[in-house]
């Protein structure tokens, strides 16, 4: 659009599949967006191909090496920082207008802390940075006029069922609740005597949304929508008791709001992570996602039910931990990550993810967490705590 002055996008996580949609959002609002720093640590390659494509003026890589093999694949000089110090050199980059946080894991915390602590437009993919420091980020937005813009499908949908002027961390006037949609994962309808057979392969076959393993994994044990929940608590501010799931196999409602008045608004779309990230990357403007848009007509129905918390008890064991303190969400995070490694590695069972969560939530002394070195260090704990069992 003549006369307006593109967005510069950090993107972190630049080289995974919420990294991959962003890019593709923003070549279909090119006057717009433009990318100003991206990052990529385990894939070189493609970190290489998307740097000559988009040519930003700020690359982090993981170390000297890739730094090397980087410089020696394009035609032009970047800044190239290393390492994480480098994540949180782009993160508070004042040349930034927006940080997309994508970054997986714990790895994606320090530089999303430092977005926040820079007063940036943060669009949140980041799930660790809210279950594992939920009351610090939060702190954090608030006293550096930070925003935050939820890429999560389901607190986006949440996100834009709310009023305009509604800034990530206020209370919600005149809500009942929220609701979460879950598509109930692969498993939905297996038997429970048939999950300790389930194979990486099959767990990581989502039946709506095209994912990366570890997410693809926690959606299957329901473990995600866990997350999500604890997610939502800071994002909104409300208590897990407030906040409800319901499978909907469809996944075309992304999530609601019930307010008091017996309203409930909510958000639709097509299974397309590309239309979350635009709402983040332009808000409060809508562009193009490049996604298809929904025909209603061809929409035979939505359903909706219960979750079997026997069956999958990752639900139960997030509001659990969110409920008893921050500490509690950190292990389960941290112990859920092993675990599904272990599983995706052939050294442990399906069902046996869920146990091995609940069995380190049990062994968490509550402590006060009140700095990030806290929040990594009982990370860390919880880490070796796995590792010993």
């Amino acid at each position: 659009m003549a006369g307006v002055t593109p967005t510069r996008v950090a993107l972190l996580g630049g080289t995974g599949s919420i990294g991959d949609s962003t890019l593709r959002v923003m070549a279909a609002n090119p006057d717009s967006m433009v990318l100003h720093s991206l990052s990529g640590f385990r894939r070189v390659d493609a970190l290489i191909e998307r740097v000559r494509q988009w040519r930003p003026a700020r690359v982090a890589v993981a170390d000297d090496a890739a730094r090397t093999a980087l410089l020696a694949a394009i035609d032009y000089q970047p800044d190239v920082v290393t390492g994480a110090a480098g994540l949180v050199e782009l993160a508070a980059d004042s040349e930034a207008d927006l940080v997309v946080a994508a970054i997986m894991g714990a790895a994606g915390l320090p530089s999303t802390m430092a977005a926040a602590r820079a007063g940036k437009r943060i669009a949140l993919a980041n799930k660790e940075a809210l279950v594992m420091a939920g009351d610090l980020m939060m702190q954090a937005v608030d006293a550096h006029g930070a925003t935050l813009l939820p890429i999560d499908s389901e607190h986006n949908a949440i996100f834009q069922s709310l009023p305009a002027d509604y800034r990530c961390g206020q209370p919600i006037q005149g809500l009942r609740q929220l609701w979460l949609t879950c598509s109930g994962g692969p498993f939905r309808d297996q038997p429970e005597r048939d999950l300790s057979q389930v194979t990486p392969a099959q767990a990581c076959k989502h039946p709506n949304w095209s994912m990366g393993q570890k997410i693809s994994v926690d959606s299957a044990t329901l473990m995600n929508k866990g997350l999500e929940l604890i997610e939502a608590c800071y994002l909104f501010n409300v208590a897990s008791t407030d906040i409800r799931v319901v499978l909907h196999p469809q996944s075309i409602i992304h999530s609601l709001v019930e307010y008091r008045d017996g309203s409930f608004i909510s958000q639709l779309g097509r299974t397309d992570m590309r239309v979350p990230i635009a709402n983040a990357l332009a808000h409060p403007v809508r562009v193009d996602s490049g996604v298809e848009p929904l025909d209603l007509a061809q929409l035979s129905q939505l359903t909706f039910d219960q979750p079997d918390n026997d069956r999958f008890p990752a639900l139960g064991l997030a509001r659990a931990a969110v409920t008893a303190s921050q500490r509690h969400s950190i292990w389960l995070n941290a112990v859920n990550e092993c675990a599904v490694e272990d599983f995706l590695c052939g050294r442990l069972r399906f069902d046996q993810i869920a146990s091995r969560v609940g069995h380190a939530l049990e062994c968490v002394a509550p402590a006060p967490i009140d700095s990030l070195d806290a929040v990594l260090e009982a990370d860390d704990h919880a880490r070796r705590w796995y590792a010993e069992l």
